[in-house]
């Protein structure tokens, strides 16, 4: 019987396999959940119950024939792929498969320096060489942009023998890069284009949005559906164009991802699928709608700034993500991280992330009108309770880093501990980032500079949750000897 957007082949094969009443004498050893009533009391019985393991009836993602490869073809059909993959390590696997699908030791990838640190994590594990092209800078907000098609074109022309070119389309404030143009260059040089889209699930079922990575000719794609797209988190898609050889991404898939899926994730996948491709244009119309009324109303308080399309210049901001509420807050004398933390503190409302100068409220299907007023008058009260002038604010989030050695073998060298100020002029052997955005501010192989340790140090002082390090307090750095 031919299947439909209708469908949700896992999700259906959950309930007919609830309706048998099997006996388990298989992993989880809770058994439905009856060896572990408070957690089945605080999860529900519904949830416990199709918490399975892989068996015939209900396929195995590390080797899918049935159930699970139904689903992954109805999302490849739903986001205009040739083939896509149910991930449940989160867009990190994803992001981390398709460059280790790409790359093998030694070879070149281009990329942003403003990646998440999975793809700089995927090139420690597979030794590709990054080749960065570093990010124009809006000097106002103090953020990275998209790459610029010269920048690509320059990097592509002095590294000819690369592999691949790395595109985020959006970054986490919502920029994107000219991702057709870009990819249609890299083609013409017989590299891969893979792109990051963590943050665009969107833009495959909602009208005027960014192109996606399918749509512009990409490769291979990384999308975070419980992001944008209502499953659980963990769950992303992995979607590949007809370049692609599935059957061998499945292979280097499989070097990493567990081989006990939740089907708790891979059903979420399935119906979330299902209900953005049956009512995807309205759910987002009503999104693009309520992040644009809290523009309008941000703006209207004064001082803060709510960007949007007016930031586009045709090339390092090709396209802007409407969806994304991003705010700059540094004019009411405020870090992002400090509006962050004051409105979770002082106003229980739990935005996305708050950095040196911006925060993001990220708004998507669940989000509902009094919310939104509910965020709004947060804002303005923050302003008038606790506002002061903008002197003494760094204002960069942004320094382009210094490479020295390659990730990998930066990472695995001989490293000494140092304080930070000690530290100064040598290789960094490890990350140093605020989560979010899981942007590292230093890498591996990367030197430090006096400019990156005052950043650290005012990050940390303004409260941001910093990450990537050995010395949990952030007080010292593991560097080469």
């Amino acid at each position: 019987m031919a299947l439909s957007q209708c469908d949700a082949p896992i999700y259906e094969a959950l309930r007919k396999f609830k309706r048998m009443r099997v006996v388990p004498f298989d992993v989880p050893g809770h058994k439905r959940g009856r060896g572990n009533m408070e957690l089945t009391e605080f999860l529900g019985e519904d949830c416990l119950s199709v918490d399975v393991n892989s068996m015939k009836p209900l396929d195995n993602l590390c080797h899918p024939v049935s159930v699970i490869k139904d689903a992954e073809m109805l999302a490849a059909q739903a986001f205009g792929a040739a083939n896509a993959f149910f991930m449940v390590g989160g867009t990190t696997s994803a992001v981390q498969s398709m460059i280790m699908y790409a790359c093998k030791g030694g070879d070149k990838i281009i990329m942003p320096r403003n990646v998440h640190r999975s793809a700089i994590n995927a090139l420690i594990l597979c030794d590709a060489i990054p080749v960065y092209v570093n990010p124009e800078v809006n000097h106002q907000l103090g953020i990275a942009l998209g790459m610029s098609v010269s920048q690509v074109e320059k990097a592509i022309e002095e590294n000819p023998d690369a592999k691949a070119i790395l595109v985020n389309n959006p970054t986490y404030y919502g920029i994107c890069s000219d991702l057709k143009r870009i990819t249609e260059l890299a083609h013409a040089h017989g590299m891969l284009v893979l792109v990051d889209e963590a943050h665009g699930t969107h833009f495959y079922f909602g009208e005027n949005f960014p192109i996606t990575a399918m749509a512009a000719g990409a490769d291979i794609a990384s999308v975070s559906m419980h992001k944008s797209g209502g499953s659980l988190t963990q769950s992303s898609f992995l979607l590949m164009g007809e370049r692609i050889n599935s059957d061998y991404m499945r292979q280097v898939i499989n070097l990493t991802q567990t081989t006990s899926a939740s089907y708790l994730l891979l059903s979420s996948l399935d119906i979330s699928r299902k209900r953005l491709a049956l009512g995807g244009r309205e759910i987002f119309e009503k999104t693009v709608e309520m992040a644009e009324y809290a523009r309008s109303e941000i703006n209207a308080i004064g001082g803060y700034y709510a960007y949007s399309k007016e930031l586009v210049n045709g090339d390092s901001i090709y396209d802007f993500d409407v969806s994304k509420l991003s705010v700059y807050t540094l004019p009411i004398g405020l870090a992002g991280i400090e509006v962050y933390d004051l409105l979770r503190d002082e106003y229980d409302i739990q935005i996305e992330f708050g950095d040196i100068g911006n925060i993001l409220a990220y708004i998507s299907v669940g989000d509902r009108k009094r919310d939104i007023e509910r965020l709004i008058s947060a804002l303005a009260e923050i302003k008038r309770r606790f506002g002061k002038t903008e002197t003494g604010m760094l204002t960069q989030e942004y320094i382009n880093p210094i490479v020295a050695e390659s990730p990998r073998k930066a990472f695995y060298a001989d490293k000494m501990s140092l304080s930070l100020e000690d530290a100064v002029g040598h290789v960094c052997s490890e990350f140093v980032m605020c989560y979010p955005p899981g942007i590292p501010i230093l890498a591996p192989g990367e030197l430090i500079t006096a400019e990156i340790i005052e950043y650290i140090r005012y990050a940390k002082e303004k409260g941001c949750s910093m990450t990537g390090t050995e010395d949990i307090n952030i007080e010292r750095l593991n560097v080469l000897i």
